[in-house]
């Protein structure tokens, strides 16, 4: 699956010189277990990164003060304001496919886990409502969704903070003409959760998003068709939909049933099961495919004994969850370094290591409130414990048990990485150089083999992409280097509830 990094930055930004990559190698160095980690630090610090990310006027109560206003005038040429939301990565174009999948991730961790959040809680709502609002600016107007902000080529191009951005704020749509079920989808799957988010907090708002998810979702359906095929490439190579539109469909419905428990969504789910693959690709979860989170999804409504008839998909989420386990799993897409580390092939794989823990821990609380286990054929058998321990090694990892002893997450820990392929934190920001810093002039920045100017508080990077722990802690390796809110949206979860639960001897299957 790729990443929004399979981008044409290494080739585009031809200004910069080649940098000579710190390589921090993990030859010959033994995994030296950390203790303890502060997971509720670390849950801070991962909410903090999405106010680095933000797009638009920013609030009064804004925490990461290098960060300015940016894109103020999205949407103005057409008439639309499409102000707010989220960068992406370390560019400065908003992407409305992952930024849909980086707000119900979000929004599923807050539900799965709230009381987890402790004190952080209304933060992290905070963070899924700059998303939300977004979204429903993108979703006003009827058969329509807007589901992109800026020319990617011409921005890629460029290396120069969001506050001095002059590349073209070009938006994209989708309608009847140019059908796009998949961002569609994924859009009113993200309405959707967050309206359970804000159910009790703030009941108003959360009805003004499950009406809108459901007229989405509604549009998404009726005009059918893959918004990479609509839109071509505006949206290709970066975020190009390669399962196809059908995961999204399911995915859509099944957050419309969980949120508003009608019975038109159960039985869509009932007659497209098949039809739209819900057994298909079952190893993959992320922004492009959704398979996995379905059947994890759908699971549950099975394990609380609510619905017998999606049994299936309970059987799929087991299947799933045997390919994740060390020592059973002999998947050959699913591999783990020698430090440990869950990896799959391509770039930034900490998004396949956030987002396939964060179903392991979801699918593990599941089973042990239905006091079930994982059955993974020819006898074998895992229990919630034993999924609840690799997702939290997983997390470990990340925060710095693992062969270099050092954190994926910048701020977090003693050694992290300083040089992360993102464009506002390589620049000096505006109260540091007041003065205009234009398209080829940030090159200097992007080739300097100096650390970041500016802490991107909270970011977890691509981190090691193959199976021997490497990372290069260099701008221009941004396979590994490049942060994403993707990764980080699971992630939020993860710490929650482990910061409530860190000790696995008090871990329980009922």
């Amino acid at each position: 699956m790729p990443a929004a990094s399979l981008r044409l930055e290494a080739v585009v930004v031809a200004a910069a010189a080649a940098v000579m990559a710190l390589l921090l190698s993990p030859a010959a160095v033994v995994v030296d277990s950390a203790g303890q980690h502060d997971y509720g630090e670390a849950l801070l610090k991962s909410i903090l990164f999405f106010e680095g990310q933000r797009s638009g006027r920013l609030p009064p109560d804004q925490r990461l003060r290098w960060r300015g206003d940016s894109g103020l005038h999205d949407g103005a040429a057409a008439g639309v304001d499409l102000t707010g939301g989220y960068y992406d990565a370390g560019d400065n174009v908003k992407f409305g496919f992952p930024m849909a999948f980086t707000t119900t991730l979000m929004s599923w961790g807050l539900i799965d886990f709230g009381r987890s959040f402790g004190p952080h809680k209304e933060e992290a709502r905070k963070a899924v409502r700059w998303a939300t609002d977004y979204l429903m600016k993108t979703t006003a107007k009827p058969n329509t969704v807007y589901v992109q902000v800026g020319d990617a080529f011409r921005d890629h191009a460029c290396w120069e903070r969001p506050e001095d951005m002059d590349t073209p704020r070009t938006i994209y749509k989708v309608d009847p003409s140019h059908p796009g079920s998949d961002v569609a989808a994924e859009t009113a799957a993200a309405l959707a959760a967050g309206s359970i988010v804000f159910r009790d907090a703030d009941p108003a708002y959360s009805k003004r998003l499950l009406d809108r998810a459901i007229s989405v979702f509604d549009f998404a359906d009726r005009y059918r068709g893959p918004y990479s095929s609509s839109l071509h490439a505006a949206v290709c190579p970066c975020y190009y939909d390669y399962s196809g539109y059908k995961d999204e469909l399911l995915w859509g419905a099944a957050w419309l049933h969980k949120a508003s428990r009608r019975r038109k969504y159960r039985e869509y789910i009932k007659k497209n099961e098949v039809v739209l693959g819900a057994s298909d690709a079952i190893n993959e979860f992320g922004w492009d495919n959704k398979h996995a989170g379905i059947n994890v999804l759908i699971s549950k409504e099975v394990l609380m004994g609510k619905d017998e008839y999606f049994q299936s998909f309970r059987v799929n989420a087991d299947n799933f969850m045997c390919t994740l386990l060390p020592g059973i799993s002999n998947h050959p897409q699913i591999q783990y370094s020698p430090g440990g580390l869950l990896f799959k092939v391509g770039s930034s794989n900490m998004q396949h290591v956030t987002s396939l823990s964060f179903l392991l821990l979801a699918y593990s609380n599941y089973l042990s409130h239905a006091g079930a286990r994982v059955s993974c054929g020819g006898g074998g058998a895992a229990s919630p414990v034993q999924l609840r321990r690799v997702a939290k090694r997983q997390v470990d990892y990340i925060l710095g048990d693992n062969p270099l002893r050092m954190s994926y997450m910048v701020g977090y820990g003693a050694r992290y990485p300083r040089r992360i392929h993102h464009r506002g934190s390589s620049i000096p920001s505006i109260a540091a150089h007041p003065a205009r810093i234009g398209c080829s002039a940030g090159a200097a920045y992007y080739a300097s083999a100096a650390p970041n100017p500016n802490l991107l508080v909270g970011a977890v990077v691509g981190g090691p992409s193959d199976a021997t722990d490497a990372f290069p802690d260099a701008r221009a390796a941004f396979q590994q280097s490049e942060p994403t809110t993707y990764i980080n949206a699971p992630l939020m979860g993860l710490l929650a509830y482990f910061s409530a639960h860190p000790n696995p001897a008090e871990w329980a299957d009922d």
